[in-house]
């Protein structure tokens, strides 16, 4: 009897060591598949950072793409993170409660290999895990796809916006001759022109091309002076030019206008072309050429005019008045330039004057800033 008793109780010791050690076992097979979780994602999270950097460093992509790109897989390799070792914690939380009850499997084997690390055993039945080294669903593919994803929404950005500037020269044609200027009334480089407004640039395809649509508004400063003491008079419906009869410093007609121009560019900057077949569009890095038209209306016209008196008093004199000057305005405009600077040309089809053939000119500097 005392034998009996004595192989029982060597036999539940048995037991329960076996019991131990399975569980000390199984308890190291999940700290060591959380442990590969966490590098594997680590690793795959360095190898596309690194894959973005030499992006970057091509310039295929911006330097804010690379950095939101960055940000997308660091927070989706820690989501898989969390979620993956949280599936290991709910396996230990199994394995407390079947060494509670008594249920492990034996085993007196404590060394882990790989086939051991991918197994968990619950009472009798072994389950088996795969243990990704690679992201599946975040591959090297999967990264080009978003950065083209990225530059193709960039790419149909077919509408771009400039602030536009332009100054210069401002004179009159009579009859539409250009030999007319040697005859004008007008000072040349004291008549000026400034020029101020918006356009948008909108290209024809929706591929990188070099032919786009140019419009926009602006507003003008047209500004002519005379020669030889004159002035302008109304005389009912003309507008003459006349000579003062004190000596005028200052003699100048103003006209403000409100423009709509419209052009057809040629902008021949060169476009990126990627290894992957990818055009980028690239605006205002090379030589361009527009041409085209505006159609507006002048929104008032002034006349200034000093002098001194005979009492030697210096008088300023500012006269309001549309002096004739056709209210709707609309004529032909060109330039050619390289990157934000133009040569710039304009020229009235209507004439300047009611009843007159004198129409205004105007050549000068533009500049057209993204």
């Amino acid at each position: 009897m005392k034998r009996i008793l004595f192989t029982l109780v060597l036999l539940c010791t048995t037991i329960v060591q076996s019991q131990e050690k399975t569980f000390e076992k199984e308890v190291q097979k999940i700290a060591k598949r959380i442990e590969i979780i966490t590098k594997s994602q680590k690793d795959s999270l360095k190898l596309k950072v690194v894959d973005i950097d030499k992006r970057l460093k091509k310039g295929e992509i911006s330097e804010s793409t690379a950095t939101t790109l960055k940000q997308e897989l660091a927070a989706y390799h820690a989501k898989q993170i969390e979620v993956k070792v949280s599936e290991q914690e709910h396996l230990l939380q199994l394995l407390v409660q079947d060494k509670t009850n008594g249920k492990i499997a034996s085993s007196n084997n404590t060394n882990l290999d790989n086939e051991d690390v991918s197994t968990f055993k619950v009472g009798g039945t072994t389950f088996r895990f795969k243990i990704d080294t690679d992201d599946e669903q975040e591959t090297k593919k999967e990264i080009k796809n978003k950065i083209k994803k990225k530059r193709k929404k960039s790419q149909s950005r077919r509408t771009t916006t400039q602030v536009v500037f332009a100054l210069g020269a401002n004179n009159v044609l009579e009859d539409n001759q250009f030999s007319s200027l040697n005859d004008s009334n007008y000072q040349f480089w004291r008549s000026r022109f400034y020029e101020v407004g918006f356009s948008w640039k909108t290209r024809f395809t929706e591929d990188a091309s070099k032919l786009y649509f140019k419009y926009g508004v602006s507003f003008l400063w047209n500004n002519l002076r005379l020669e030889d003491n004159q002035f302008h008079v109304k005389n009912g419906d003309f507008t003459e030019i006349q000579v003062f009869p004190e000596d005028l410093s200052e003699s100048r007609l103003r006209h403000v206008q409100m423009n709509f121009p419209v052009h057809l560019e040629w902008d021949f900057s060169k476009n990126r072309k990627y290894k992957d077949g990818f055009v980028r569009d690239r605006r205002n890095e090379s030589v361009k050429i527009g041409v085209g038209g505006f159609v507006g209306f002048k929104l008032g016209t002034r006349q200034f005019l000093e002098f001194r008196d005979t009492d030697g008093v210096n008088v300023e004199q500012v006269q309001f008045n549309n002096f004739n000057m056709n209210t709707i305005n609309y004529g032909l405009s060109a330039y050619v330039g390289y990157k934000t600077t133009s040569l710039y040309v304009k020229y009235d089809m209507n004439p300047l004057f009611q009843d007159t053939e004198i129409r205004n000119i105007s050549m000068g500097l533009r500049f057209d800033f993204d």
